[in-house]
């Protein structure tokens, strides 16, 4: 028995060394020329971030010997960069890209396909800055497996919030469109539904599989193969139930809208956020105001459907004509929205876009009258703030998870340096360090 003790606590002891030598050999320390702790504030100059176990512990002014900190931390070196909180983009469909062998692809592409190429793109974007992305539409099964496998590590991507299939009516904007009728019936989503307790089945549905987040099509859309329109589209009474019933069981929810009636029906019936806003009026911005909602103006995904209509002939007339209207009035509805104190969280639809260029909304969200700070801002400490992890997620303070980015130059003198980031770290893991 006192031989069987001795092993024991010797075996103890021998576990406990080895478990407090890889929590020591998790330990970084980070020395930042310039470090945008909290974005919407002044960068501070000189810093040292130390980082365990995926968690920041410490940010102190100076640089501090690692030896001082912890004989067996790793140290790295970011004093000639910029640093920042990780970029998040609340806009994206990781399963695919809008070109013009779309639909061959959906008739060649397994379920499985589809899954391996969402982790390429996933990885595209973990590697241009973006270390969390909500994944607004897609399928299902295939969306919160790449979501899960991040997660777990299986996999490299960004942090995903991810949607699923939308909640949309029947030939509205997120239903199947564009196909013979046989593939209609076989491809159209669970989530598809008619009248209010229909659509609170669909959200119930959607949230029993795993949604993190429900999308909703109050308006139609650009890119529905059909002449229907970008009016308002589910009824007032199917938003309120689908609201309703996702803030219960403790979802929020992003409802794709382009005309005003339908953003504002969205927003009276309690929206989370509204993505693209593009006709946005007086009324949307009081109720903006008034709800709190976030306005995620996707200024990419307008950008490239005109750019596809005019310079490509693979669009279909109807999407064509869609693309140049819609398109080319988003810009000036962002601007007053912007200028009227809306609350704007970055988002890019890409998918629509390439994925990995996310960075291009900054630039354009710029040039469209917005300053840096409040561009970081948006894809920070707001972004964090819509998807319910503020205290987790958008700044650089003891304890928030290490996501965290850097450049060569300042993106608040130059917004373009968001174009090519030079170092990413994700929960303490650097995936890219030129």
């Amino acid at each position: 028995m006192k031989s069987l003790m001795k092993v024991s606590a010797l075996l103890g002891l021998t576990l406990s060394t080895i478990a407090s030598a890889q929590i020591e050999a998790k330990t970084q320390v980070i020395h930042a020329g310039k470090v945008l702790s909290v974005p919407g504030e002044v960068p501070l100059s000189t810093q040292t971030i130390v980082i365990e176990n995926g968690i920041i512990t410490q940010v102190k002014d100076g640089f501090i010997a690692i030896n001082k900190i912890d004989k067996n931390a790793t140290l790295v070196d970011l004093s000639n960069s910029f640093v920042m909180p990780g970029l998040m983009d609340m806009h994206v469909h990781l399963q695919g890209e809008l070109g013009p062998k779309n639909d061959s692809q959906k008739l060649r592409m397994s379920e499985s396909d589809k899954l391996v190429k969402s982790a390429y793109f996933a990885k595209k974007t973990l590697m241009a800055g973006f270390t969390t992305v909500r994944d607004l539409g897609g399928s299902p099964e295939q969306s919160y497996a790449l979501r899960d496998g991040i997660a777990k590590g299986y996999l490299s991507g960004p942090r995903i919030i991810a949607a699923g299939s939308n909640v949309a009516v029947t030939g509205g904007h997120g239903d199947v469109d564009g196909m013979n009728p046989a593939l209609l019936e076989m491809h159209t989503a669970k989530t598809v539904c008619d009248g209010p307790y229909d659509c609170r089945r669909a959200t119930r549905r959607a949230i029993k599989f795993g949604a993190d987040v429900i999308k909703i099509t109050s308006t139609g859309g650009v890119l529905s193969d059909t002449d229907t329109g970008t009016g308002q589209q589910m009824a007032d009474d199917e938003l309120k139930e689908v609201i309703d019933a996702a803030h219960a069981l403790g979802r929020k929810v992003a409802s794709h809208a382009h005309a005003a009636a339908g953003i504002n029906a969205a927003l009276r019936a309690g929206v989370d956020s509204i993505e693209h806003g593009s006709y946005t009026n007086e009324e949307s911005i009081a109720l903006f105001k008034k709800t709190g909602a976030y306005l995620v103006p996707t200024l990419m995904a307008g950008d490239t459907v005109v750019g596809l209509a005019k310079n490509t002939n693979f669009m279909s007339p109807a999407i064509s004509a869609k693309a140049i209207r819609v398109g080319g009035d988003m810009i000036a509805n962002f601007k007053r929205s912007y200028q009227s104190g809306v609350k704007i969280a970055y988002g890019t639809d890409s998918g629509v876009s390439k994925h990995g260029n996310n960075g291009k909304e900054a630039l354009l969200m710029f040039n469209a009258g917005m300053k840096p700070q409040d561009i970081l801002k948006a894809a920070t400490v707001n972004a964090a703030d819509l998807i319910g992890k503020p205290e987790s997620l958008g700044t650089i303070e003891i304890g928030k998870i290490a996501d965290i980015i850097a450049m060569h130059g300042s993106p608040l003198t130059d917004i373009k340096e968001l174009l090519d980031v030079d170092f990413v770290m994700k929960s303490g893991t650097i995936v890219k360090q030129q």
